[in-house]
């Protein structure tokens, strides 16, 4: 079978279409999947570049999507024909998270789906939600189960809330598609004015161009009538962090999911703790809440945003789009 592996130190030049063998039959509790989908993540970009480093002939790619051609024995929750999603933690099933880092991560700690098939205990995939293709299960194993654990699992997020989404990635996306679909009002930042329009054909109740609007948090405080929002998905982290204490409300809740401004910076702490607000760093999530979100996407009946597919074989020109900044939505990979 095909597959992508990453040779050490990393770079998009290195990443190599090579032959491999295909996995066998099943053993107990065992599922045989041929994928036909992943999508791009900021993570996958880091490890695909070197920023994050991984064994010599790493498969990337932490997302997979496909179809179940064998089930080993003791396997119940399974048939062949299923349409499946892979699990980012596939160890962490359900609870409280256990465990810190991405060694059990697949397309860091662990091979990904970069590839053709995968044997995998039966566990490490969920159902993908029954009107989705391929390339939009894909994009629900990082993206869309992050904005879902931020807004519904640990934000509680209810009918009549307020959402700040920051930018027009994945995570983003779904958190306003997620928020819409159950009440909420939200507003979106960009720094472009065609983003902007995009999110507002997606349902953003008002939209904020960043470049123009320096001070965009009190701008959110303003649309809000100076109460502030009481959800904000934080993918920017210390660049952005400041704005998005001074846009969410007194006691409100900001998840803390992304870096791309950096990996440290200045807090106002004094601020933070006036306004009684939660701050909670996460990263994905459980097995169980995967479930949780297929079930409410099948409930709600909206679809991802696939900003761009590309082949497998050119996995680099699709990290390419990433790296520049200009998609909105998701970019899927076929196999």
């Amino acid at each position: 079978m095909k597959a992508i592996r990453l040779s050490s130190p990393g770079g998009l030049d290195l990443l190599k279409l090579t032959e491999m063998e295909a996995p066998s039959r099943p053993r107990t509790g065992e599922i045989l999947v041929r994928l036909h989908a992943s999508s791009l993540n900021f993570h996958d970009y880091l490890v695909a570049i070197g920023k994050i480093k991984t064994e010599d002939g790493r498969i990337p790619l932490s997302d997979g999507a496909g179809v179940i051609e064998a089930v080993g024995d003791g396997v119940s929750d399974f048939a062949i024909g299923d349409h499946v999603v892979s699990c980012f933690f596939p160890k962490w099933q359900d609870g409280e998270p256990t465990t810190s880092g991405f060694s059990t991560t697949p397309g860091d700690g662990i091979d990904g789906y970069a590839r053709e098939k995968v044997l995998t205990p039966a566990n490490w995939f969920t159902l993908a939600p029954k009107n989705y293709s391929h390339c939009e299960a894909a994009t629900l194993t990082t993206a869309g189960l992050t904005a879902w654990r931020a807004l519904v699992a640990d934000g509680g997020l209810k009918a009549g809330d307020s959402v700040l989404t920051l930018g027009s990635g994945g995570v983003s996306v779904f958190a306003l598609q997620f928020a819409k679909a159950m009440g909420a009002t939200v507003i979106a930042t960009s720094k472009s004015d065609e983003k902007l329009e995009r999110l507002k054909a997606l349902g953003a109740d008002h939209v904020i161009n960043y470049k123009q609007h320096e001070n965009w948090g009190e701008v959110v405080r303003k649309i809000t009538g100076g109460r502030g929002v009481d959800h904000v998905i934080e993918v920017g982290g210390p660049g952005t962090l400041p704005q998005s204490i001074t846009a969410c409300r007194i006691g409100g809740h900001i998840a803390l999911i992304g870096v791309l401004t950096g990996v440290a910076g200045t807090v106002p702490t004094a601020m933070f703790m006036g306004r009684h607000q939660k701050l909670q760093g996460l990263v994905v999530g459980s097995r169980q809440q995967q479930m949780e979100m297929v079930r409410a996407i099948e409930a709600t009946k909206f679809q991802p945003v696939v900003d761009r597919v590309y082949p497998l074989r050119d996995l680099a020109g699709a990290f390419q789009r990433e790296e520049q900044g200009v998609h909105v939505g998701k970019i899927c990979i076929e196999i």
